[in-house]
Parts: C-alpha cells; structure tokens; sequence
C-alpha cells in the first residue's frame, strides 16, 4: 500500500518546539506497544504506514531501557523522519482531551448509589456485511439477537428505563446519572469503593447507534453557545436544569457497556483500544481507520495551554480511538486520570498541525 499524499515529508527542524519537548515519556509509552506487538499485531491504517515498517525500531526500543532526554529525542530523530498531516477540509487539525474520571461507587445498589454501570449483555452480536440483516443501518456494527433473527439493539432511553433489568448485568452502582453519563463518553473509570479499594471499569462494548454528544444538541437548542461548550459549561448547565438531564443525556442514543479491569500503576490509564495502558500526556486517540496504532505523532497546537501553562508541542504515541476521532488530523488528548486531568480534559479543543513520524525505511520506500 503505497504511503498517502496527505504526508508531507519534512525535518525535525520543521517542528514547533521539538527541540523543547522531552521525548523521554514517549519513548516510555512507545515502548509499551513495541512489548505488545510481539503477542498482537497492530492493523495497518488506510494512509499507508504498514505496520511491518516499525519491526526493527520496535525490536530497538524492546531492548532499550529507559532513555533521557537527549537519549530519547536521538531515537526518534534516528529511526523516524517527520512528515506533516494535510488536513482534507481545512487549513488545520483539532485535538480534544479525554481521561479517567474517578468516583465514588458500590457494588450493590442503595438508596444512595442507584446508577448502574453494565456489562455486555449475551445478546449483543456483532454484525458486519455478511450477516447484516436487509434494511439495517450499514452504520450498525451490532445488534440484538433474537428468536426472529437479529434487530437493532436497545438504545440509550430504552436500557435507562429497564430494557435489560434482571439480566444481572450491574458491575457497579454511582450516584450520579450525569457522572455516570460522562464515563460512558470517556470510556473507562476509577471507582473508588467502600472498603476502600479502587476498582477500574473499561470499555467492553456499545449498543452501536451514532455518538451524538450533549454540547451539540445543548448549542443546536440555543442553550450554551457553541464557542462556549466545555465539558464544565455542559455539566453547570445539566445541574442548573436537573428535570432535563434525560431530555438531553437520552438524545445520545449510544449506550456503553464495560469490564472490570485491574489498577497495577497508579500513574498509567486504562488499557486502551492498542492494548497498552494509556499514559498521561503521552498518549493520543486516533482515527484507526486512518492510522496505524503505534505511530508517534508531534502535536504543535500553540493555542492550548491547559498542559502545564505553555503552548502545546509534545510527542505523542497513537495508542486509542474513538467514536468522535474522524479524520487524518483529528486527534484526543489523554489527561491523565481523576480531577484534575478532568479540568484539562474539558476545555481542550484546538487547532493544531499534526506531524506523523514515519519509520525511515518506509519514508525511502516512499520518496
């Protein structure tokens, strides 16, 4: 597959603030996909960035240790050339952020935590062209099977309101519809439990229909102004107009489903779609369609400054996806997990250049 004219093969030099960033964290999460892929492949994205083209720099960083600054910059510089994303559509890139909410929960239901979390049900089947029933939405990647054959499954206002009571389906019970609601999007969870353990639920499935996030439908009914939607400005307004949280929250007809999944580092995220703990800052969600998971990614978005006060310029590894990450520059920024990774999270939502690193190998093969 021949490498797609939306790279543009440039230098290091090219790069705002590479000289500035610390690669030593990048290599740390590169380094966890490198382990990974040698029980998984990773699939190899449309634009051409085949996964076999990272095998020998995969096999470098499994027998690297650690690397410091200097050290990491010179890896990247060696076994990768840079090459900038044309956008099809604008004269830009977007990144948003994304993280770990952490809660107060149960694993029983009380008067207080009355909010389930699900797990995937046995009749959730996933469907694909060859078994898609006639007239089902292509858009569909699952359904519910039934004596009749299989339909599409139970949206959100339908599981919300009992669709699948009495399936033993509970893994955990919050307080919070709207907490709730906001771990759906972010895909995964701390929970903090009475005892006093932490226990972490993580993405397993979804009922299938599109994504339709509360900011738009709160800017489309002229409630928030859409410069103006923040994951805090949607939560405010979902508090100050708690008859309406169903209204709103039920118009994402997406449901998720998860697994429980353990904490071994309290530092790392959860075990993302590339099958490696995400990791703060370093991390980013990608168009798998488009991209090949393991790809480093140099973000130069100088408008966000939620990370730390400066301008954003850091290398990143592509190590998840979303439902919402649609495009060749289109990316999500993992914050890392709890509260305050949840004050960052909210208000990213930038214009930034993306640069791909290619491994040089297939860079000449290209040029």
């Amino acid at each position: 597959m021949p490498l797609s004219p939306a790279f543009q093969i440039v230098s290091f030099a090219d790069l705002p603030g590479w000289i500035a960033d610390d690669q030593s964290g990048a290599f740390e999460a590169f380094r966890r996909s490198a382990m990974h892929v040698q029980s998984k492949p990773y699939r190899s994205g449309s634009l051409g960035v085949d996964f076999s083209s990272f095998a020998e720099v995969y096999e470098v960083a499994r027998e690297t240790n650690s690397l410091m600054h200097a050290e990491a910059k010179a890896f990247f510089e060696i076994h990768f050339v840079p090459a900038r994303i044309v956008p099809e559509d604008s004269d830009s890139g977007l990144v948003t952020g994304f993280y770990e909410p952490e809660v107060e929960a149960s694993p029983v239901r009380t008067e207080r935590f009355c909010v389930p979390l699900l797990s995937r049900p046995a009749d959730l089947v996933d469907i694909d062209d060859e078994n898609r029933p006639d007239g089902m939405d292509p858009y569909l990647a699952l359904a519910r099977q039934t004596e009749a054959g299989l339909v599409e499954y139970f949206d959100r206002a339908a599981i919300e309101t009992g669709a699948l009571a009495g399936q033993d389906l509970e893994i955990a019970w919050l307080e919070s519809r709207v907490d709730t609601f906001f771990i759906h999007v972010q895909g995964a969870a701390r929970l903090h439990m009475p005892d006093g353990s932490r226990r972490r639920v993580t993405y397993a499935a979804k009922s299938g229909q599109r994504f339709s996030g509360p900011g738009k439908i709160l800017a489309d009914l002229g409630e928030i102004p859409l410069g103006q939607v923040t994951m805090q400005s949607i939560r405010a307004w979902l508090a100050r107009n708690p008859d309406r949280v169903d209204e709103i929250l039920q118009r994402n007809r997406s449901y998720i489903f998860f697994r429980g999944a353990p904490v071994d580092d309290p530092a790392l995220g959860p075990i993302a779609a590339a099958k490696v703990p995400l990791t703060p800052g370093r991390s980013i969600a990608v168009d798998r369609l488009l991209h090949t998971f393991g790809t480093p990614f140099f973000i130069d978005a100088p408008s966000l400054t939620a990370f730390g006060g400066q301008p954003f310029r850091r290398l990143m590894i592509a190590q998840d996806t979303g439902s919402a990450i649609i495009g060749a520059a289109r990316g999500d920024l993992f914050a890392g997990s709890g509260d305050a990774a949840g004050e960052i999270a909210g208000v990213v939502c930038n214009k930034a250049d993306f640069f791909a690193l290619i491994p040089r190998a297939l860079a000449k093969a290209a040029s």
